[in-house]
């Protein structure tokens, strides 16, 4: 009964003070090239990652696959810890093991109590530097990676944004899916994956970023200790660079009416990574909104074209995007529609264009200013969205960018900015179309493309 009659007291940190008290972003080059960065907290727990600079953008078509089948390699053992006894020491730490490829990069990380931060440095170094490629996980790991292609045939959006990327970027690396084709799994040898691992994973083309209860001292000793021997590419030698993906207004259609819902994605080139257009245009998309009919609210939305969908029954969801690389980037919008709602839909979603490009106003921007600040503050939950953020910045910026200076540059969009930043990207311009499902009320591309801009008087 007592325990009921006690209150909590907590103390709650106006937005500018969390800001203010985030942790500085400590950074060290070691000798070979390797960044070792973190972000020290209070937290019990830690998250420690490798974020290289690798991924199907670096592939060519024969190889196109052997960042992601390398990725699933890794986590299957290494020449110190064969077969499953990688896995079996990673749980006995209690702690969590996971990775990622896309199309610029590949990561792998790995969630432990603080106290356990040197072996996690270990397993991770043994991770990327001892990879084991015996023939029959190899042979095994095929099997699981076809079985994946086929499972992810039946997910229609990330079809459709794979259609995007081989419209939008054809005969360009980015036109690669990040899996890889069917053949070319079936295909590939460890010769090709042990070819892949020598010439990406350079310690220069890494970051180990850790976030939580964690030194940076130890976390960079423990980075000398064992990354040491991380191969290292000095000044002259071949190193692959990224050739410049041009970007096509085109489409690409898929028609299938035994399904019951359209996917359309439309999207026109977009910023790299570090051009500051970027946070204008994220202003831009927090705007328009996103949708999905388990949604509140109705029609009584902030969205117009939300408020549209929902008065109108345009669509089951939508989604704005902006997805950058380091030289170009697709900004668009995807949604999801009944086939005889096609139509309208598209024309609502690039009507919202046009409005965004001639007369968005100052109480929308301050909206999604708002909304921007929200989603920025929420990368504090957790070590593992910290860590990944710090690692991706390096790779990205060369730098950890504060959320202050994020917040500046927010602060600094107004309604002005944001129509000469979005005439500037979509009005008048090609777009690249992916289209899969029941589609025949998908209007002709050239009806599409005269929807880019408004005949005015």
């Amino acid at each position: 009964a007592a325990l009921l009659t006690l209150t909590r007291k907590r103390g709650a940190a106006t937005y500018a003070q969390t800001l203010q008290n985030i942790p500085e972003t400590q950074v060290t080059t070691l000798e070979n090239g390797l960044r070792v960065a973190s972000e020290e907290s209070n937290h019990p727990t830690c998250t420690v990652g490798l974020w290289i600079e690798a991924g199907s953008r670096y592939e060519d078509p024969k190889t196109n696959g052997a960042a992601f089948f390398v990725e699933h390699m890794a986590l299957k053992g290494t020449k110190k810890r064969p077969g499953s006894a990688f896995e079996k020491e990673v749980e006995s730490l209690g702690a969590h093991l996971n990775g990622y490829t896309s199309r610029e990069q590949t990561a792998f990380y790995i969630k432990a109590l603080s106290k356990d931060m040197p072996k996690v440095v270990e397993l991770l170094s043994d991770l990327v530097q001892n990879c084991a490629l015996e023939n029959s996980e190899i042979e095994k790991e095929r099997g699981v990676i076809l079985q994946e292609l086929k499972e992810m045939d039946s997910n229609l959006a990330d079809v459709t944004f794979d259609y995007l990327h081989a419209t939008a970027y054809q005969g360009t690396s980015l036109a690669h899916t990040v899996e890889g084709t069917t053949d070319n799994i079936k295909r590939l040898t460890r010769g090709d994956l042990a070819s892949y691992i020598d010439t990406h994973f350079k310690a220069p083309r890494m970051v180990l970023a850790a976030a939580g209860g964690i030194s940076h001292r130890e976390l960079v000793d423990a980075a000398k200790q064992h990354f040491a021997g991380l191969p290292f590419t000095p000044k002259g030698d071949s190193v692959p660079t990224l050739k410049r993906c041009r970007f096509t207004g085109s489409e690409i259609r898929a028609r299938d009416d035994g399904l019951p819902l359209a996917h359309i994605a439309l999207a026109v080139e977009g910023p790299g990574w570090a051009d500051p257009d970027n946070v204008v245009l994220n202003v831009a998309n927090a705007i328009i909104g996103r949708y999905d009919r388990t949604f509140g609210g109705g029609k009584n939305q902030s969205s117009k074209l939300a408020t549209l969908a929902v008065e109108h029954n345009l669509c089951h969801s939508f989604e704005p995007f902006n997805t950058c690389y380091s030289d170009t980037g697709l900004f668009g919008f995807h949604f999801v529609s009944d086939p005889l709602s096609v139509d309208d839909m598209m024309f609502c979603a690039q009507g919202e264009w046009m409005r965004l490009c001639t007369s968005t106003t100052e109480s929308e921007v301050n909206r999604a200013k708002n909304y921007l600040r929200n989603a920025m503050v929420a990368q504090l939950d957790g070590t593992t969205r910290v860590c990944e953020n710090i690692g991706s910045h390096l790779l990205h910026y060369g730098r950890r960018i504060p959320l202050e200076e994020w917040d500046a540059r927010i602060s600094a969009v107004d309604a002005k900015m944001v129509r000469d930043v979005c005439s500037k990207y979509i009005y008048d311009k090609c777009p690249a179309i992916a289209a899969v499902g029941p589609i025949e009320q998908l209007l002709d591309y050239n009806r599409l493309r005269s929807s880019m801009y408004w005949v005015r008087l």
